[in-house]
């Protein structure tokens, strides 16, 4: 574990790097997505049409095995659906509440994300990976490690772009926690807004 100092220098130069890394990822991704939909005689059938960009918002409420602790917050995530079931998903969450003696975390997670819709309804798997920041009690000190994330859910399409997230599940593992491996799960529940 960093002492608070250091670790708040880390931390700060660390959420620099990951601000910097997600929008550039989502420049990128709509530039990709710009680009497939210009060059349409370039593109293979089935692949044209199905690049699909969604942001959203959801309230969270995890348990942590550290402590025990239950925390709730807020989460922000991006959906790009490049395939007809698959995609990739970037997710931001912030566990800023309900913190006992100060414990809060934050997590900055992206990998694929598999679905399939069902009427009005859309089910969907996740495998994300990245980066976790774990704050210790009374602001003794901040861990920021790799964390492996694997869950899924149901979206409901109240609209052609509007989806109400009913429930959103993941499991997360943190294996490079410093007192040992620290698992922690949650729920979540929000909306999806699709952008193109």
């Amino acid at each position: 574990m960093k002492s608070s100092h250091s670790s708040s220098n880390d931390f700060c130069a660390m959420t620099s790097f990951f601000r910097r890394a997600a929008l550039s990822a989502a420049v990128a991704a709509l530039g990709l997505a710009a680009s497939v939909a210009a060059s349409a005689q370039t593109v293979p059938d089935g692949f044209q049409d199905r690049i699909k960009l969604s942001v959203g918002g959801t309230a969270s409420e995890y348990f942590l095995q550290y402590g025990q602790t239950r925390l709730l917050g807020v989460t922000a995530f991006s959906d790009i659906d490049i395939w007809r079931h698959y995609g990739v998903e970037a997710e931001t969450r912030f566990l800023e509440f309900n913190q006992p003696e100060n414990i809060h975390a934050e997590t900055y997670l992206a990998g694929p994300r598999a679905r399939l819709n069902l009427g009005k309804f859309q089910v969907y798997g996740k495998g994300l990976v990245g980066l976790g920041v774990f704050h210790y009690p009374y602001r003794y000190g901040t861990d920021n490690d790799f964390v492996a994330a694997g869950g899924g859910g149901v979206d409901y399409h109240i609209s052609p772009r509007v989806h109400i997230r009913l429930a959103d599940f993941e499991y997360q593992y943190w294996p490079e926690f410093h007192y040992g491996p620290m698992s922690s799960f949650g729920i979540s529940a929000g909306f999806r807004v699709r952008v193109f």
